[in-house]
């Protein structure tokens, strides 16, 4: 019997792939370019950083499948390298409002009175402004780079993160088990930790899911104006802002990295929408 229920959960999740083939694309896009991040030496003709003699802006061709960028280093090899990039993005921007927004909604939720109104209010301020605007805002105090340009991205989404933690730890906290803890001299670390944690992780995984994405496309949007990677560095966003004055001479500079941000985006919002749909009971049919 132990082994019974993860076999059917599984068929249950294979039966639900087969019935959306885009999803089924969009996770094999996803699991092309974590392949491509991981192993992307061994997929990389080329050093992202090594200038090759006699062959700037090349078009693409066999030796060089993306073409070169304006300094001879081969866009193929950067792209490649720009994924392993995207992955760490996402996993910081994630990361933070998972944990510092998850954290602030928990305490704000379960202790309520002034510090609840108090928390709430700064998440309120925070959440007047387009995450974008706010990123922007964060990431001037800090200074532009790739790093602070997470960081940025990740503390601007900490406001959703607190709403959600916020509102299931309301409903979670007025459960009997809950009750049932304090009447027999539970503390408060352990009732949070014990019974409430666990109640509120999976709407903040499927949050994560679902924002992931946008919050990959908003560090892009950083670096293509200049305040998340600097140059050298292949990331994608950089990459278009390096490609703006070639767009009619080397159209492939700004149209492989671009497209490399279109399948990614796309793909994790279409996973995000399924996996939402799929760990979220209410929205099961």
């Amino acid at each position: 019997m132990a082994i019974a229920l993860p076999v059917r959960r599984q068929n249950r999740v294979l039966q639900r792939l087969k019935q959306r083939p885009v999803v089924l694309a969009a996770f094999a896009v996803l699991g092309l370019f974590v392949i491509l991040a991981v192993a992307g030496p061994l997929f990389s003709p080329y050093d992202p950083y090594t200038l090759i003699p006699g062959a700037v802006m090349q078009p693409p061709s066999w030796e060089f499948p993306f073409g070169t960028d304006e300094l001879g280093r081969d866009v193929f090899s950067r792209v490649i390298h720009g994924s392993r990039i995207s992955i760490r993005i996402a996993l910081v921007t994630v990361s933070i409002p998972l944990v510092l927004g998850g954290t602030v909604g928990l305490v704000a939720g379960f202790y309520g009175g002034l510090l609840d109104v108090v928390l709430m209010a700064v998440m309120e301020v925070m959440l007047a402004f387009p995450q974008i605007l706010l990123a922007i805002a964060i990431l001037a105090m800090l200074g532009p780079s790739l790093v602070n340009a997470m960081i940025a991205v990740g503390l601007s989404a900490v406001p959703v993160y607190a709403r959600t933690a916020r509102g299931t730890t309301l409903s979670v906290k007025s459960m009997g088990y809950v009750e049932a803890a304090k009447a027999l001299g539970a503390g408060d670390i352990r009732i949070l930790l014990k019974h409430i944690l666990p109640n509120i992780f999976p709407p903040l995984i499927v949050l994560a899911t679902a924002g992931v994405g946008i919050s990959l496309l908003i560090a892009a949007g950083l670096s293509y104006l200049g305040l998340g990677a600097q140059p050298p560095t292949p990331e994608w966003g950089a990459m278009l802002s390096e490609a703006r004055a070639y767009l009619r001479n080397a159209w492939w500079m700004a149209t492989f990295p671009g497209l490399a941000i279109t399948l990614v985006v796309l793909s994790l919002n279409v996973c995000g929408d399924w996996l939402r749909d799929f760990l979220d009971p209410r929205l099961r049919v």
